[in-house]
């Protein structure tokens, strides 16, 4: 009698992360039921987004999602090509609809984020922002060893204030030593600052592009809606599931080249598209998405 080879641990996360994939695959449904082809009013269009328009419905531009469909898959072939040589993902969302979202999936995936303000030269003047960053460590390391409980009440207050308002800006890059591989932008038209930074350092762009916006200086533009939360849960969740699958071919590539075990092993939850529809407030309605000139960004 054969006995059967017992899949190692290493195999069976693999197989873990394929079952994932194949759960959390897009489909043109789910694009339609989180309202990804609603584009913007047609008044506000951009001309540079033609090719990606379907049709318009009561002053509203229908994009494309045969199109879409497509341009998911090569921006996530690509972000899981630059994970597996081992860079690391910048995921940008400061819109309110967004933050949550890109917490979760930059965590999911060990991926670096901004999420409440894209600070000037981030990219740019990174030296700048790393001593920032330094300073952050420096607050809490001191705090973390109990050299606040030398200082007065107010003083003390006055750095845990400090160490709070650096987290909200610097958090999600606390750990960024280097520039990122790619950025993963929601909504290229308030992240304009970010795009253009990117663009004069040489960083490629994966983005979620309405149709009010300009595709042009997007290596991976992604046409869909970039304001309503299914929509950006659904798009955010496949590009961390292809990063995933990136670093978990790394490690695997990297444990048949050495004998020695990993350091740090990548952890994460797929979120489903159900998980992600049911999660949504039954009264927002993704029939009728339209940008209004009066949303708060």
């Amino acid at each position: 009698m054969v006995q059967e080879a017992v899949p190692s641990q290493e195999e069976q996360q693999n197989e873990a992360v394929v079952d994932g994939m194949e759960q959390s695959a897009i489909t043109m449904k789910s694009l339609l039921e989180a309202g990804v082809h609603f584009g913007a009013q047609k008044r506000r269009w951009n001309p540079k987004m033609a090719q990606y328009i379907f049709t318009d419905r009561n002053g509203v531009h229908i994009i494309d999602l045969a199109q879409t469909l497509g341009l998911i898959e090569e921006a996530a072939n690509f972000l899981s090509g630059v994970a597996r040589q081992g860079g690391k993902i910048l995921i940008v969302g400061t819109k309110k609809q967004a933050q949550d979202t890109v917490i979760h999936e930059a965590e999911r995936s060990n991926s670096f984020y901004i999420a409440n303000r894209w600070l000037g030269g981030t990219l740019t003047n990174f030296r700048t922002i790393q001593s920032r960053i330094d300073h952050l460590v420096d607050l809490e390391t001191k705090r973390d060893n109990g050299e606040f409980a030398h200082l007065t009440k107010k003083e003390s207050l006055k750095r845990e204030e400090q160490i709070a308002k650096l987290n909200r800006n610097l958090g999600g890059i606390k750990d960024m030593t280097e520039m990122p591989g790619a950025l993963f932008i929601i909504d290229i038209g308030k992240e304009e600052i970010a795009v253009s930074e990117a663009v004069k350092v040489g960083i490629p762009i994966v983005a979620l592009v309405d149709s009010d916006c300009n595709p042009d200086m997007i290596d991976y533009p992604i046409p869909g809606n970039d304001d309503a939360i299914r929509a950006i849960r659904l798009i955010s969740a496949k590009m961390s599931d292809a990063i995933i699958e990136g670093q978990t071919h790394r490690l695997g590539e990297t444990d048949d080249e050495s004998s020695q075990p990993t350091a740090r092993m990548v952890t994460y939850s797929t979120v489903t598209e159900e998980d992600s529809l049911n999660s949504e407030n039954d009264g927002e309605s993704q029939s009728e998405k339209t940008h209004t000139s009066e949303e708060s960004s």
